[in-house]
């Protein structure tokens, strides 16, 4: 399964046509979007595919996902920041399960959100998004197996990896950072080996 996850930063960021050439080029399975407005709901009459977009509370941005097939996210309340109220959309897939998020930026918080948000998935899961984290996860059983490149310049001056992947039961077999685009954070892709139940390896790109 190739997944691609993506910050779109709002209205001034990436375009829905810019995510449409992102989708062409990458071909990916899953699509997870942070930070997507409505235009983007144009997404599927672009390109076809399945799509399902949740605003968080009383913004005009959220979580989003695009698939090759047919999904319903879960939508799961995550304990909340000071000016924002989180949540995480968590796709079923049958035997394993793909959480798209965009966190807190509390250090502890958004590692609170992280256990959360693992109550409510299977044992072979993947966790995918704009994390806004700094250091180690610290979530017990999960790898971080997504590209150890930066995916964010702090005020245009620090290079930091926000952007991740931590999985469950899933081998990962490639990781990568995409060029920033538009927006301000880098996409990042990760192909996840669904036959295969084990600890991954971090990834080395």
């Amino acid at each position: 399964m190739k997944i691609v996850s993506w910050n779109l930063l709002r209205r001034v960021g990436a375009t829905v046509h810019d995510v449409a050439r992102l989708v062409a080029q990458e071909r990916p399975d899953l699509l997870l979007m942070q930070e997507a407005t409505s235009e983007i709901d144009a997404l599927p009459h672009l390109i076809g595919g399945h799509y399902a977009r949740t605003p968080l509370p009383d913004r005009i941005h959220g979580l989003a996902v695009w698939s090759v097939t047919a999904i319903r996210p879960r939508i799961v309340q995550l304990p909340p920041g000071t000016l924002v109220r989180r949540i995480s959309q968590i796709v079923d897939l049958g035997e394993l399960a793909v959480a798209n998020v965009h966190l807190s930026h509390g250090q502890m918080l958004n590692r609170r959100q992280l256990r959360r948000i693992a109550e409510f998935l299977p044992p072979r899961a993947a966790v995918l998004g704009d994390f806004n984290l700094v250091g180690p996860v610290l979530l017990a059983g999960f790898d971080d197996v997504g590209p150890r490149r930066p995916t964010h310049v702090m005020g245009d001056i620090v290079p930091i990896r926000l952007d991740r992947c931590l999985t469950r039961g899933l081998a990962c077999t490639e990781a990568r950072v995409l060029p920033r685009g538009t927006s301000d954070h880098s996409p990042i892709v990760v192909r996840l080996d669904t036959g295969t139940a084990t600890r991954a390896l971090p990834a080395a790109a």
